[in-house]
């Protein structure tokens, strides 16, 4: 679940508001509605988007979300059968979405859209002819409430495929509050600061940092964080495209980088063998329970972090805390990605719901419920539950056309966003043993070369 936008001005604003608290916000509607959270609390809005009506259609939508995601989801789609009489179906997929879809295809039994969460993945849909064209409605929602880059982003030489439903910044470290308060500890602003950090908390007799190895991309997430902020955008750019080698020295400098936190184990919840076997949700939960003696204190990843810290009894701005990705050069990273609607079939109920996500209506609903950042501008900032989200949010419209997505996510689905094969495999290889950094870069090079060839 990935680009970079106005580096500066977002690491200042999410140091501004790391300690806020919750403040509600929710509601249901229909017509003239309410933001809903699913509480039935929220502010009345005019409807920003017309639908046909469906009534007797069949509508299947697939997606890679579960637990609270899949649920948050659940409450857009519920909201586009009322207004339409559509019947929709969730359809749970896996990674590599591509090849669940291509299963699906194969039997032919694809469903009517796909939430798909890498560019590349998008690209490759268009490529293999699986992918649908957006519908002029779509189109006009699209242009109505998306900055240009948003609606590039899913286009494929020139022609418009996905809508960029949900984004998310992956730029943020999330802390349990008590831990560093225990520790005398405070948010780091650099690299060698979050090192220093670090240290302090594991003197405390708490290990620092809470990693998520089992899931690949989380890795990927923390090299392009340091690459992006060491390494500067225009190389990012160019290393997203293969335009130059995995085993070029700004490679080598990042990995080294990484290598400070990786290569000792002991600030590690587990050490490497136990972050390894640490998947994302847990490496959360991990850090925000057990009070002010958790497995973990810090917890690196996006605004989404949010939803698996609201599995536990913390609280956010309170015992749950976050701060900007530390730089590591000049400026703090800021990464983000997102997961677009693609239509799978040529027919009405896809076109509909294509239009239905790309509207502020539909993105309304999930930012009440929480755990959720549109890059819809015509969604008003009020809807997010909390000033943290909603700052946040401010932040990634505020940044217009200055973004670039999640390095990986922009790469062949095989390079990129494989469980056990590729960038994941290699970065989780690395993790376990940080020191052998020219081995790293060589698989990283043998397998971009091989994926952007095919």
């Amino acid at each position: 679940m990935r680009t970079t936008f106005s580096i500066r001005r977002a690491a200042l604003v999410f140091t501004a508001v790391g300690a806020l608290a919750l403040t509600g916000c929710g509601g249901d509607g229909d017509g003239k509605k309410k933001t809903d959270d699913g509480s039935g609390k929220g502010t009345d809005s005019a409807s920003t988007v017309t639908l046909p009506k469906l009534d007797g259609e069949n509508v299947s939508v697939a997606a890679v979300w579960t637990g609270p995601e899949q649920e948050n989801f659940t409450k857009v789609l519920d909201e586009f059968e009322k207004r339409t009489g559509a019947s929709v179906t969730f359809v749970p997929a896996q990674d590599p979405i591509i090849n669940f879809l291509g299963t699906k295809i194969a039997g032919k039994q694809p469903p009517d859209v796909a939430m798909i969460p890498q560019v590349g993945a998008v690209q490759q849909a268009a490529a293999k002819k699986w992918a649908k064209p957006v519908g002029a409605e779509a189109k006009a929602q699209l242009e109505k409430n998306y900055a240009q880059v948003w609606q590039d982003l899913g286009a494929v030489d020139g022609t418009q495929y996905g809508v960029y439903f949900k984004a998310a910044n992956k730029s943020l470290i999330w802390y349990n509050a008590a831990a560093f308060d225990n520790a005398g500890a405070s948010e780091p602003k650099t690299w060698k600061d979050f090192l220093t950090t670090a240290e302090t908390v594991s003197a405390s007799g708490v290990t620092p940092v809470s990693v998520g190895g089992a899931d690949g991309w989380t890795l990927t997430d923390w090299f392009e964080n340091v690459y992006l902020s060491q390494a500067g955008p225009e190389k990012y750019d160019r290393l997203a495209q293969h335009e130059i080698p995995w085993t070029d020295p700004s490679v080598k400098d990042a990995l080294t980088t990484l290598a400070e936190l990786f290569g000792k184990p002991e600030l590690i919840a587990g050490g490497a063998d136990g972050a390894l076997q640490t998947e994302f949700p847990a490496s959360v939960t991990q850090t925000f329970t057990g009070g002010d003696q958790p497995k973990g204190a810090m917890v690196f990843e996006g605004d989404f972090v949010s939803i698996n810290i609201a599995q536990t009894e913390a609280k956010i701005g309170t015992d749950a805390k976050v701060f900007p990705f530390p730089a590591v050069g000049a400026d703090s990273p800021v990464v983000t990605g997102g997961d677009a609607a693609v239509a799978l079939k040529e027919t009405k109920g896809a076109q509909a719901l294509l239009t239905w996500l790309a509207s502020a209506d539909a993105a309304r609903i999930w930012a009440g419920a929480g755990g959720f950042l549109s890059p819809n501008k015509g969604l008003d900032q009020k809807a997010y539950p909390n000033d943290v989200q909603r700052t946040m949010a401010q932040a990634l419209i505020d940044a217009g056309d200055d973004v670039r997505f999640d390095m990986s996510d922009q790469a062949p689905q095989s390079f990129g966003g494989t469980p056990g094969k590729g960038e994941w495999k290699i970065l989780q290889d690395f993790l376990k043993n940080p020191k052998d950094i020219a081995g790293t870069q060589k698989k990283l090079e043998s397998e971009a070369a091989k994926a952007y060839k095919s």
